[in-house]
């Protein structure tokens, strides 16, 4: 049975340690990823191929056609689907609301900007296929890309069951192959004969697929570095059971999942881990996670865990009232009140959950339709407005030494 470290906030080395990062440099490792991605980047489908039989146990063709995915999802249960459908529409309409928008504005007379979006040619979705089937992940990428009007969306997962296929049919994917890993990464970004080259790479996946994202980022877009998933709970008070069990929902992700509750009341954090110890009992991989990643922390006041948690910059954070939400924050996202549940924004509030972790949410939020789009400026000036403009760009050219940028400028005004 699990009991949670319990920490006190004044204990420095304690919460220093629970502040490092969770990504440690494996230069071993690394070089092992590096390999894999450089075999495909020069090897191209004989190289995928033979990573993906060694890998992904593959034995059949690596592309799933369209007829393959509609003969897996009518085997899904009715229920499923529906809920496959309810997630969808859920996640485009809030996919919708994020797209930029289209404006034009005089900035001056003669002088005017425009702010176009176009979508992405074609993204790649990588869909883990490890534990646990993850329809939902497939929803949260391709939604959004399909929603912000990418034209072409690739799916890549190791092994897709059929609730999977059935997500991607909703979805509206373009092409689905069974790869996944690395190998699936660099294929993604380099193209091979069978799999096309795409814009950008979107996805949650394991060590190797996190370490290949940061490789290939040099040729190929992604969203961000994804490490182990986390939440953190903020609360003073509350019914335990439901504080635990969304310690243990996190928890039974991965072994590396961090699970953590910052208190102020004593005897909540007592509480919280006697009810934890018993909701985790015989969970094998959820007892591993939490007996290496899980803690409460009791701080002073409500103040300290608020600030506390700003600096762990988790993936999920999950906040008991109101009141401690205004004030700036720092999470990939936020759930408030005892009713909002993390596990609601895993499949269907809308709202994204492919999120920075690792405290990437320092300076990004989740996954998003304005992930799937490029917003350009177009300029237009007239010749009054360049006369307008010149006592403004001739004195800051030449104050930074550039004679020829000052000239394009007045040769058009003599």
């Amino acid at each position: 049975m699990v009991r949670l470290r319990v920490i006190d906030a004044s204990d420095k080395r304690a919460i220093a340690r629970l502040l490092a990062s969770t990504r440690g440099d494996d230069p071993a490792f690394e070089r092992r990823v590096r390999s894999i991605v450089d075999g495909v980047r020069t090897g191209g489908d004989r190289a995928l191929a033979r990573f993906a039989q060694r890998y992904d146990g593959l034995s059949g063709p690596l592309e799933v056609t369209a007829k393959e995915m509609r003969a897996a999802a009518a085997r899904v249960e009715p229920a499923v689907r529906r809920a496959i459908a309810k997630a969808a529409r859920h996640i485009a309409l809030v996919a919708f609301r994020q797209i930029p928008k289209h404006f034009d504005f005089d900035v001056a007379p003669g002088v005017s900007v425009e702010q176009r979006v176009e979508p992405l040619g074609r993204v790649g979705c990588y869909v883990p296929g490890g534990r646990f089937p993850l329809p939902s992940s497939l929803l949260m990428t391709a939604v959004p890309a399909r929603v912000a009007g990418v034209r072409d969306v690739v799916v890549v997962c190791p092994r897709p069951e059929p609730a999977v296929m059935a997500a991607a049919l909703e979805a509206g994917v373009t092409r689905f192959f069974r790869a996944g890993g690395a190998h699936a990464v660099a294929a993604l970004a380099y193209g091979t004969k069978t799999i096309p080259r795409v814009d950008k790479i979107v996805g949650p996946g394991n060590r190797y697929v996190a370490a290949a994202k940061a490789i290939v980022a040099r040729h190929c877009a992604i969203d961000f570095y994804a490490g182990p998933t986390e939440i953190v709970i903020v609360a003073g008070a509350g019914q335990p059971a439901w504080i635990a069990a969304d310690l243990v929902a996190q928890a039974e992700h991965d072994p590396d999942a961090r699970a953590i509750l910052i208190t102020w009341s004593r005897l909540l954090a007592d509480r919280v881990v006697k009810a934890v110890a018993q909701r985790s009992a015989g969970r094998t991989i959820v007892e591993r996670s939490l007996a290496a990643n899980g803690s409460v922390v009791v701080t002073r006041t409500a103040n300290e865990a608020m600030a506390l948690a700003n600096r762990l910059a988790p993936e999920h954070l999950v906040v008991d009232r109101e009141a401690l939400v205004r004030r700036p924050l720092t999470a990939g996202a936020v759930f408030v009140g005892p009713y909002a549940a993390q596990a609601a924004g895993d499949y269907a509030t809308g709202s994204n959950h492919v999120l920075p972790t690792s405290g990437a949410a320092r300076f990004r939020g989740g996954l998003s339709a304005a992930d799937f789009v490029r917003v350009m400026s177009v300029q237009r000036i007239t010749r009054n407005g360049l006369a307008f403009l010149a006592p403004t760009i001739l004195p800051l050219a030449r104050a930074e030494g550039l004679e020829a940028h000052a000239e394009s400028i007045e040769v058009r005004l003599k």
